[in-house]
């Protein structure tokens, strides 16, 4: 069997390897239009700003050792122009001497990536703007910042846009980062971000939001980057990190069916509408693992586990099948760390999914064993068995190992009563005897059982017309004098029983506390002294999220 795989890094070059370890036989060619058949994209910042202090490190595995250890026929600088389906060849040039064949196949596999989106705007081509996808587009960058680059500008506030700013500030380089829309990371919901632009804000990052680049200008000192508000911000270097779009152009030209956003369609088998022809990596359509929709997550795991996939399903493995994308993502900021996996709120509601949704506020590890650091969790799972839907979490060590658990969680079809159950590993320096995945459980299930009725942060935010609820503080007074929600009244938890005479009986009362704890106690006093009460899910904690004191990010100026 003769198999011709266009694209290297992760989806081609797993699908080249493992198609060898599956068949001794086959000719396997693998064309790359670029010099390096697979590269370590997602740490090119990090050369940028330092960290991998030695270039050859990116270069995951050289195109001699493929030829070597694998038997493949790799052909680098080497462009696919045309797909002839009827003849199953393909037209490669040679980038090299310029010239032109044909290359017949049995299968075909595209793994052509995903290119870079620049926005349509003035000056959009000036030296001293790059995008950052590829080993020579760093090397660009990283020349200009070795030289001495004083300020510059990051359009973009995703992973890479993030990544780009914190090596940049490691470089002791003024950064600015612009993005389009009031939040960063757009696939997180907005209220798990706010502290992530604070944090910026605290390493001297100055975070605009709800503003874009309009136009980019040569100047004196470098460039100037005008954005929509009408101000201008001067740089010696802007790095473009606003997404990418799948490199379809091979595809469409030969019929095969796309997205309405691009993507390659694919079956769960990874082959596209002409069965000898699959399609993997950035490139493609995925289904939504939780919604079970069309879309597209380019991420280097999935791409990897598709190119394997691929080759498995080539050579015979007929019950080969890839389940879906779940989104499961992280990024790390200055020793902040986000991430995500499956469904977001904003999603859920997108596809008119019902859901309920647990905040929790708990530390890393043991609160008694130095080191520990809170992070926040937030859980989305259905509101009648309770099966898990998605994930978000903020905050410093052990961010990591909670949502790879419930990545896992979700890829299992588990439910928060789970959670509950869950047996994690213990000691006082890695978690706590209640994790905060069992916590999470804990809450999830009590509001599925009706255990302690919850009322969400944005009906506060939002208040009804006419007569609002009672806002109950039971924190401490100096908790309380600290900072609290408007208009709340203050009886600590431990003085309530002794205080109820306080409290209005004729309307609804909301209980609430720093994270939910003492909030879920005073909710079941009330609830069983004859109050129509709840608790403030999440607590103070989650209301800041939704009402930063200061954010550290300005917007449209």
């Amino acid at each position: 069997m003769k198999i011709v795989i266009v694209g290297g890094v992760a989806g081609g070059a797993s699908a080249a390897t493992r198609a060898r370890r599956l068949s001794e036989d086959s000719h396997i060619v693998l064309f790359e239009r670029g010099p390096n058949v697979s590269f370590a994209n997602c740490g090119l910042p990090y050369y940028v700003g330092g960290e991998i202090a030695d270039r050859d490190k990116l270069l995951v595995v050289s195109p001699e050792r493929l030829r070597e250890r694998y038997k493949l026929d790799v052909r680098i600088r080497s462009s696919v122009e045309a797909i002839d389906r009827r003849a199953k060849t393909v037209r490669v040039r040679d980038l090299a001497s310029g010239r032109e064949y044909d290359e017949p196949y049995d299968k075909l596999i595209l793994a052509p990536g995903a290119r870079a989106v620049l926005p349509d705007v003035p000056g959009i081509d000036l030296p001293g703007i790059f995008t950052l996808r590829d080993l020579s587009d760093v090397d660009r960058i990283k020349k200009l910042v070795d030289g001495g680059t004083g300020r510059a500008v990051v359009v973009g506030g995703g992973y890479i846009g993030l990544e780009m700013v914190e090596n940049l500030v490691r470089r002791g380089i003024a950064t600015t980062l612009v993005q389009s829309q009031d939040q960063l990371l757009s696939s997180f919901d907005k209220e798990m971000t706010t502290s992530i632009a604070a944090h910026l804000a605290a390493h001297g990052v100055e975070v605009i939001l709800n503003n874009s680049a309009v136009s980019f200008t040569q100047a004196d000192q470098g460039l100037e980057v005008r954005l929509r508000s009408g101000r201008v911000l001067p740089a010696r270097l802007v790095v473009v990190g606003i997404g990418v779009r799948p490199e379809n152009k091979l595809a469409v030209a030969a019929g095969l069916a796309v997205g309405p956003r691009g993507g390659i369609r694919v079956n769960e088998h990874l082959q596209t509408d002409d069965p000898d022809i699959y399609a993997v990596g950035d490139a493609i359509e995925v289904e939504d693992f939780v919604l079970k929709v069309p879309t597209q997550i380019p991420l280097a795991g999935p791409a990897n586990r598709q190119g394997r996939l691929a080759a498995n399903h080539i050579f015979g493995h007929a019950d080969t099948r890839y389940r879906g994308t779940q989104g499961t993502a992280i990024v790390g900021i200055f020793g902040k760390t986000a991430a995500m996996t499956g469904a977001s709120e904003k999603s859920l509601e997108h596809a008119g999914r019902a859901y309920r949704k647990v905040y929790i506020h708990s530390n890393n590890h043991a609160g008694y064993f130095p080191g520990a650091e809170v992070m926040a969790l937030k859980v989305l799972f259905d509101p009648i068995d309770g099966k898990i839907l998605g994930a978000q979490a903020v905050g410093g060590d052990g961010v990591d190992k909670r949502i790879d658990v419930l990545s896992m969680a979700i890829q299992a079809g588990m439910t928060v009563f789970d959670l509950e159950e869950s047996e994690l590993a213990y000691a006082p320096q890695y978690g706590s005897a209640k994790d905060p995945i069992n916590m999470a459980g804990f809450v999830a299930s009590g509001l599925i059982r009706g255990e302690h009725p919850q009322t969400e942060v944005e009906r506060i935010l939002d208040p009804t017309p006419g007569r609002g609820p009672f806002l109950l503080d039971v924190r401490t007074p100096e908790e309380f004098e600290q900072g609290h929600i408007p208009e709340a009244v203050n009886i600590p938890v431990d003085e309530l029983r002794h205080r109820l005479s306080e409290i209005p009986q004729d309307c609804e009362v909301i209980a609430y506390c720093q994270v939910g704890q003492r909030g879920q106690l005073a909710t079941r006093i009330l609830l069983q002294t004859g109050f129509r009460a709840s608790n403030l899910g999440g607590g103070y904690k989650t209301y800041r999220l939704f009402m930063p004191m200061s954010s550290g990010a300005s917007e449209s100026h």
